[in-house]
C-alpha cells in the first residue's frame, strides 16, 4: 500500500466534537495572534513569540511555503476562533512517514480535551486515510510536559539527538524523538478515545 497525500488539499478539515482542524491560511493570522495569551507558550518553539500581526503573518507564510509541511489552525468550536496551531511535518511518501509538530495552544484551552482530540484526528488521518506506517513526534529535552504528554498517549521514546538544533535565541537544544507505528495505532487510538470519554459531559 502506498502512502497518499492527495487528501492534503487546501480545503481539508478534520472535525471533532470540541475542535476542528482546518488548513492554515493567512486569514487565521489575527485569530492566532490573539490566541497567544502567554509568552511562555512559545518557550520551546523554533521562532520567537509573535507579538504583532506582521510577526504572526511571517510565521504563517513560512509554514505555507514549506513543501514538506501541512499546517493546521486549531479552531475551538465553542467560540469559532483559533486556539492554536499544529502541523504535519517531514511528509515522506516514499517511506510512508510524517511528523506531527509545531503544536501550541492558547493557555485558556490547555488541560482540556482539545489536545487529546487533535492528536486523535491527526493520527487517525495519518494512519487510516494517508496510509502512514510511522508517525514521529519530537520535542526539546527541556520540555518535560510535552514528553510526559507524548508518553501518556503511547509514543515510544527512541532517543535523544544531542545538540540537534540552534534555536532562534542561540540556544543549542537537544531533541527527544518519539514514534508511533501502524501496529501500535489501534491501542493508541483506544487510549485517546478513552481519554476523550473521560471529558465527555454527563448525560
Amino acid at each position: 500500500m502506498a502512502m497518499s497525500t492527495e487528501g492534503l488539499a487546501p480545503g481539508l478539515q478534520l472535525p471533532g466534537g470540541r475542535t476542528r482542524l482546518e488548513r492554515l491560511t493567512v486569514d487565521h493570522t489575527q485569530g492566532l495572534l490573539e490566541a497567544v495569551d502567554d509568552p511562555l507558550l512559545w518557550r520551546y518553539m523554533p521562532a520567537a513569540t509573535p507579538t504583532t500581526v506582521d510577526q504572526m503573518r511571517a510565521v504563517t507564510d513560512a509554514a505555507l511555503k514549506d513543501p514538506a509541511a501541512y499546517p493546521f489552525a486549531v479552531i475551538d468550536l465553542s467560540s469559532g476562533r483559533p486556539c492554536g496551531s499544529t502541523r504535519y511535518l517531514e511528509i515522506n511518501p516514499a517511506n510512508r512517514a510524517l511528523e506531527i509538530g509545531w503544536t501550541w495552544y492558547s493557555r485558556r484551552v490547555q488541560r482540556t480535551s482539545i489536545n487529546t482530540e487533535c492528536k486523535l484526528l491527526l493520527l487517525g488521518y495519518a494512519f487510516e486515510t494517508m496510509g502512514c506506517i510511522r508517525v514521529q513526534l519530537r520535542c526539546d529535552l527541556r520540555n518535560l510536559a510535552s514528553q510526559a504528554a507524548i508518553e501518556r498517549i503511547g509514543g515510544v521514546k527512541e532517543g535523544v539527538f544531542r545538540r540537534h538544533r540552534i534555536m532562534w535565541d542561540g540556544y543549542i537544544r537537544d531533541s527527544v524523538f518519539y514514534s508511533i507505528i501502524d501496529s501500535e495505532w489501534p491501542a493508541v487510538k483506544q487510549r485517546l478515545q478513552d481519554k476523550l470519554a473521560m471529558h465527555a459531559p454527563a448525560r
